[in-house]
């Protein structure tokens, strides 16, 4: 007697990001019908969920704050490498992307991901509580490398227009990968303790206690799915951009629109994550992913469009305008008031998530 042994299936966490990577090399640079618009976006919904359980399988297995920064490194790195392929192909149309696309991550992490975990760990445990030593250091660095890379440029007179002459432009780029550097270096190994979670009741969580470590096998792969599907994330992204392009234009919005929507996408595995961990009572952990991740964003952004700037035709823009400095000053004076206590309520959360409201609203009606 013959006995069969049935095969494990594989879990849809495996199939798909496979299923993802696949449609992406099928669809890139290719004019796509509606109904294969709407598989790529089923696709893309998927992807980002996949993102989010494998960067959970390996936070978990090399413990905080190194599962927030593999997320926040993992994506931004293909952001970038995506920002620099459209520079390239787009010529002088493309010459404030790197500006836009960095300053709407800023703004979703710093208002839309913060604010949301502080107002779902506030409103789960009445308060939501975190380390101001760690997450103050972190804003500090966020805000001074936004304002040397995205400020200065539109108030210097070495060039015309919002954009750096060649020394400045080295200066910020040099500056912006020195902090970024030392920023992990503190994150992860001189200070360690200042990000790691605490619980409502003050006790800091260096350990999960409730749930064994998956293997290191487990973790390797699970890596290698969550760089799949983040590749997938992106490049279904622009793979649906121009349809979001038509869109956007057919009901008369300016084309600032399109680079917030495509943030929001990128961005998304970092929100879920978030969310999820705020819902566990670890709003450092949220925090760490917020602000982590704008700080990757600008930090390796900068110097990466910078190097590409030499080869490239059209000027590289980086100074915002005035509107969106406002919105830069409102953000940096509302985060410093909500960092010093190292606790928040709903209160400060609504206030986060208005200010990106306010970011929204003005790049639909400039």
């Amino acid at each position: 007697m013959v006995v069969r042994t049935r095969l494990p299936r594989p879990h849809w966490t495996v199939v798909v990001p496979a299923l993802a990577a696949v449609l992406l090399i099928l669809t890139w640079h290719r004019a796509l019908p509606v109904p294969v618009v709407v598989l790529v976006a089923c696709a893309l919904v998927g992807a980002v969920l996949a993102a989010v359980h494998h960067a959970d399988v390996v936070a978990h297995r090399v413990g905080e704050p190194f599962g927030s920064l593999v997320l926040a490194v993992a994506v931004t790195v293909i952001e970038v490498s995506l920002i620099v392929t459209l520079m390239a192909d787009g010529g002088p149309a493309s010459a404030g992307l790197a500006r836009d696309t960095v300053f709407a991550a800023v703004m979703i992490t710093c208002n839309g991901i913060v604010g949301l975990s502080l107002l779902v760990g506030a409103l789960r445990r009445r308060v939501a509580v975190f380390n101001p030593e760690g997450t103050g250091a972190a804003f500090a660095a966020v805000a001074t490398v936004t304002t040397l890379s995205l400020v200065l440029p539109t108030f210097t007179t070495s060039t015309p227009g919002p954009r750096f002459s060649p020394p400045q432009l080295g200066f910020a780029a040099g500056s912006a990968l020195i902090l970024y550097g030392l920023f992990v270096t503190t994150q992860t190994v001189r200070h360690r303790r200042s990000f790691l979670p605490i619980t409502t009741e003050g006790q800091v969580i260096d350990t999960e206690e409730h749930a064994e470590p998956p293997t290191a096998r487990r973790a390797w792969t699970s890596l290698g799915l969550l760089l799949l599907s983040l590749v997938g994330v992106v490049g279904l992204a622009k793979t649906i951009s121009p349809t979001i392009e038509r869109g956007v234009a057919s009901v008369g919005l300016p084309s600032s629109a399109v680079g917030v929507v495509i943030a929001l996408l990128v961005l998304a595995p970092e929100s879920i994550a978030a969310v999820r961990a705020a819902l566990r009572d670890r709003v450092q952990t949220s925090l760490n992913l917020g602000l982590g991740s704008a700080m990757a964003s600008i930090g390796l952004t900068i110097p990466a469009v910078s190097v590409a700037s030499a080869w490239m035709s059209g000027p590289l823009l980086l100074g915002l305008g005035a509107t969106h400095t406002v919105l830069l000053a409102l953000t940096v004076a509302v985060s410093t008031l909500t960092v010093i206590p190292g606790r928040a309520t709903p209160l400060q959360g609504a206030i986060h998530l208005t200010v990106l409201a306010a970011y929204l609203v003005l790049a639909i009606s400039p």
